[in-house]
Parts: structure tokens; sequence; C-alpha cells
């Protein structure tokens, strides 16, 4: 099993940068892909950012391209999500998450964190 607890959600206004954080615990995460998915109010859950175990291969969605960046450090177990140049649109509640494939689906990731807010205000 493996625990993950993210932090660093809030409001922030509209060109602003957030940075959020994944704590990993319990078995380690260093052989699992991590991602980093966003659930808006009415809209399904999507990946916007994966990171292999290694940290070799990264995956952004088109529409954070160039605005987000992820990042791990296996020895702290931890992973991250930079976010700049924020806006409206990326408000949702953003959740890290453990599995088996960089450019997989929801359905691949086998551990989850509860999810951290992030609001834009415009």
């Amino acid at each position: 099993q493996v625990q993950l607890l993210e932090s660093g959600g809030g409001l922030v206004q509209a060109g602003g940068s957030l940075r959020l954080s994944c704590a990993a615990s319990g078995r380690t995460f260093s052989g699992y892909a991590m991602g980093w998915f966003r659930q808006a109010p009415g809209k399904e859950r999507e990946l916007v950012a994966s990171i292999s175990w290694s940290g070799s291969i990264s995956y952004y969605a088109d529409s954070v391209k160039g605005r987000f960046t992820i990042s791990r450090d296996n020895t702290k177990n931890t992973a991250a999500l930079e976010i700049d140049s924020l806006k409206a649109e990326d408000t949702a509640v953003y959740y890290c998450a453990a599995g088996n494939s960089v450019f997989g689906r929801s359905s691949d990731y086998a551990y989850w964190g509860q999810g951290t807010q992030v609001t834009v205000s415009s």
C-alpha cells in the first residue's frame, strides 16, 4: 500500500503560481509512475501531468504544456507540480496518484491522495 497526501492548494489570482506537493508513505513509491490529475465540477477527472519512476519520462496534457512542471524525489518519497500562469479554467481538485503507466488513464493508477483544491480567481 502507498498512502499519498497532497498539499499546497489554495485560492490564487489568475496569472499567479502554485506548487502542489505529494508526500508518499508506506510501501516505497520509487517503482511507480506518478501522476497529477484534476477534476473540475461537472467534468471528468483528467491527467494533466505524469512522470516515470526514474524521472526520465514525463507527460503533459496539451492544456497545461509550458505552464505545469512535474517533478519527483525518490529519496524523499515526494512528488510536486509547479503551476505557473494560472488560468480560471485550472480551477479544480488536484489529485496525485501512483500507478503503472506514465501515459495511463485513471484506471492505471492504483493509489490516490485525497485531493487539494485549487481555485483561480479572474
